[in-house]
């Protein structure tokens, strides 16, 4: 992850946790939670098939939304944690 990317996890961090969800950043990226254990690692990359923009994507590189797009992030981490992707 580049040094930009961090403020950009610490906000989707925020958001996720302000809506129940556990956050915590570590050495891969933002690991989100579910009460039940259920987990999602985000990280923050550039897309370069985007001029090269932040995305959050998933660890496994599955673009989520740009990072400019908190809303958009939290509703795709949403998603994947209740079965929807």
């Amino acid at each position: 992850m580049t040094p930009d990317a961090m403020p950009a996890l610490y906000a989707l961090g925020s958001v996720l946790r302000a809506h129940g969800y556990t956050a915590e950043t570590t050495s891969e990226g933002l690991r989100v939670s579910r009460d039940d254990g259920l987990a999602e690692v985000i990280t923050v990359n550039p897309r370069e098939d985007d001029g090269g923009r932040l995305w959050f994507f998933t660890v496994r590189q599955a673009p989520l939304a740009e990072a400019a797009r908190i809303t958009d992030a939290l509703m795709a981490v949403k998603s994947r944690l209740n079965g929807g992707g």
